[in-house]
């Protein structure tokens, strides 16, 4: 009789658990989101923000683990504070051909209050493999996600505008901030 309620009670423990600790879809504060880029010329440093981006993310806030992160960009939505800049950087960049940016992971390591998130970034119509280093902060209401990345202009057959006949970097940095809920 011990046995089966033993028995019992471990398997009840093993559903509560199962049903309280399991990843979810968690949604996300377009209001508190964003990503940024900076390029670096020899004469100035460009950033421009979008407030644009989609971030979607699964997640377990009771083990406070993230399983898998998508994000998706519609890159006509940078904002440089220059809209001639601008729309000399949606020329280079062909946005009318290749309007959406889009990452999707692929493997994810958490280490302490570092993440390093392994994905498929497309970008300029061509797709590859990026490390993207990010911090989480959880609380009770909400998950604070910051990191950034960086590309090669070339590796995605962009050709570096140039100044005075001086090229940019190929260096294409991204910083972002994506905020998630947590019913």
């Amino acid at each position: 009789m011990a046995t089966k309620t033993f028995s019992l009670v471990c398997l009840t423990l093993f559903l509560v658990q199962a049903t309280v600790c399991q990843p979810k879809s968690l949604e996300m504060r377009g209001d508190e989101s964003s990503m940024t880029y900076r390029i670096v010329h020899p004469l100035h440093k460009i950033e421009a923000s979008s407030k644009e981006v989609k971030y979607r993310l699964e997640a377990d806030p009771a083990l406070r683990k993230i399983y898998s992160v998508t994000a998706e960009v519609d890159v006509t939505t940078y904002d440089s504070g220059n809209s001639n800049r601008d729309s000399h950087a949606m020329e280079v960049i062909d946005a009318i051909t290749y309007p959406e940016a889009s990452f999707s992971s692929t493997s994810i390591v958490q280490d302490g209050d570092s993440v390093d998130v392994a994905g498929k970034l497309t970008f300029h119509g061509i797709t590859r493999d990026v490390l993207i280093k990010s911090a989480p902060t959880w609380s009770e209401s909400r998950l604070r996600v910051v990191g950034d990345f960086a590309i090669s202009l070339t590796d995605f057959k962009i050709e570096r505008p140039s100044l005075l006949f001086m090229p940019v970097e190929d260096t294409l940095r991204f910083s972002f901030v994506a905020v998630f809920g947590i019913q």
